[in-house]
């Protein structure tokens, strides 16, 4: 029996890996890759590594999870070393609980090898603070999945005016968002942040107010974005300067 790594590559650049990530890509027998995993993190693997693209964006034709499970525990079955990597953090929205109980109950050896979460990416970048005193006292991180057309989670513990909210895959349902808060009680002046393909060097800043969300987030280059809610959004490099994502000017906040 060999084993599978449950590895997060970060958000893109090679450098923002951690070492562990680095020496797992490098010994992988078996690379199985997210889409957003970039070329010059494959290039790591060594010659003769076997590698499948599995798929997984948002709205998009992938491999089945199913699918993914029984070829992670097939090809450790052969003996091999598997690196099943992820963007960002495998913990955060990466299915790594599923994947792990699945293939520890087929007696698979795992280990986990976390990353660098998009929020923590987006952050750095663009100089602002997850938590910040007075401020903010917590982040929550939430995906914005639509059902029918309406969001699926309850969005009333996201009205606290201390938190972070760090949005993932919410470009596309920005709008919704945007009312979402508001009818839940955030205030519509609350500052917003989108952030498209954070920590890539081609990452993209948009900035205004909660009840321009919709409007800051269309349309986009095709990369994921990351939506941040709350005062520490007024922090960000260029705030209270930057464009929506097609280039018009919008509504700023004021210092």
């Amino acid at each position: 029996m060999g084993e599978v790594l449950l590895v997060g590559a970060g958000p893109g650049p090679v450098d923002l890996m951690t070492v562990r990530a680095l020496r797992a890509v490098e010994s992988a027998q078996a690379l199985l890759y997210d889409a957003l995993v970039g070329a010059e993190i494959l290039d790591l693997a060594p010659q003769g590594c076997i590698r499948i693209q599995t798929g997984k964006r948002a709205g998009r034709t992938s491999m089945k999870q199913e699918t993914i499970n029984r070829l992670m525990l097939r090809l450790a079955r052969r003996g091999l070393r598997v690196v099943r990597l992820k963007g960002g953090d495998p913990s955060i929205f990466g299915r790594v609980g599923e994947e792990r109980a699945f293939l520890q109950g087929h007696g698979v050896p795992v280990q986990i090898v976390p990353g660098v979460t998009a929020a923590c990416a987006a952050a750095a970048q663009f100089g602002f603070p997850l938590t910040h005193r007075g401020q903010a006292r917590r982040v929550v991180f939430t995906t914005a999945r639509l059902e029918a057309g309406k969001l699926a989670l309850d969005w009333r513990a996201a009205a606290d005016p201390e938190a972070t909210l760090a949005i993932y895959m919410g470009g596309g349902a920005a709008q919704a968002l945007s009312e979402a808060l508001i009818a839940a009680g955030r205030a519509a002046s609350t500052p917003v942040l989108a952030v498209e393909s954070a920590g890539e060097p081609q990452a993209r800043l948009a900035s205004g107010r909660l009840d321009g969300l919709g409007a800051l987030c269309a349309p986009v280059n095709g990369g994921p974005v990351l939506i941040v809610v709350g005062e520490v959004a007024a922090l960000a490099d260029g705030a209270l300067d930057s464009l929506a994502f097609d280039g018009s000017p919008l509504e700023q906040r004021t210092a």
